[in-house]
This record gives C-alpha cells, structure tokens and sequence, in this order.
C-alpha cells in the first residue's frame, strides 16, 4: 500500500463507527481488529524475518521510514504527535493490579512505542506504531482509532 491508500484507510477508519463487539473491525485487521471504542488496522506486514545480526535489519528501517513518512503526513494535517511509551503500560498490565483498557493492552504487549494524535474534533485517538508479535519478531504497521484515553 502507498502512503495515499495508508492515509485513505485511516481517514475512513476515523469516520466509521467504532464495533459493538470484539472481532473483524477493519478488512487487513490484525490481533484484536477492532472492539468497543476502537479499531486496529494492519497497514502493512512483513515478509520474512526484519531482524539481522545487529538486532536491527534492513526491513526494520524501511518500516521505521515509512511510519515517519505517514507520520508526517498526518502531521501535516492534525499538529505534531506525542511519542508514547508502552513499557509502563505493558508491566502495569502484567502486575494484574490495574485493568488496562483495550486496545491499550494488546498494544503494551507488542509495541515498544507509538506516535499518537488526539482529534479535537471527534475526541478520538490515532495511534500509528510498528508491532513485533511473536518469535519470528515479523513487523506491522499498525494504526489504531479509538475513543478510549490512553491508561
């Protein structure tokens, strides 16, 4: 997918309503698809395995390149994101003593950090990030629409 189709899919995410169950959400949906208050959309997937010898690898960059790319697009249009952290939401997750909010949770499972945007004029988040979900460590570029506030 081009940045155009990237950017299409996540306008048309924004205006849809967000599913009144768990389940496919999104055509290209990955993990949790979608739920209450939110969708999951997998832009684009890798092919093999994106890490080298030195734990970063050409594929890893190229996703890096490409998230900055529609970063700077959506920028463009909704003001500079904020950088967000999911090791704080991934360890208070796995101390069990707060409930995480979806798609807050499967997130801090599989995402180290996330550029995210807050849309005044819908109250929704957008959240665009690169997931590593699994031994084969293959790479997503996920984007994430959702009513919920981060934990």
């Amino acid at each position: 997918m081009t940045i155009a189709q990237h950017l299409a899919t996540i306008d048309r995410l924004c205006a849809e309503e967000f599913p009144t169950g768990h389940g496919g959400s999104a055509p290209g949906s990955y993990g949790a698809p979608g739920g209450p208050g939110f969708h999951v959309v997998e832009l684009k997937r890798s092919t093999g395995s994106p890490i080298g010898p030195d734990g970063v690898g050409e594929e890893a960059e190229q996703y890096e390149a490409e998230r900055e790319a529609l970063a700077q697009r959506l920028g463009d249009r909704w003001g500079e994101p904020h950088w967000m952290s999911f090791d704080g939401v991934f360890l208070r997750a796995q101390q069990g003593d707060e409930h995480i909010p979806e798609p807050w949770a499967s997130l801090g499972s599989h995402m180290r950090n996330a550029q995210v945007w807050r849309r005044d004029d819908t109250g929704r988040w957008l959240v665009l990030g690169i997931s590593r979900l699994g031994e084969d460590q293959e790479l997503r570029l996920l984007a994430v629409i959702t009513d919920i506030d981060p934990p």
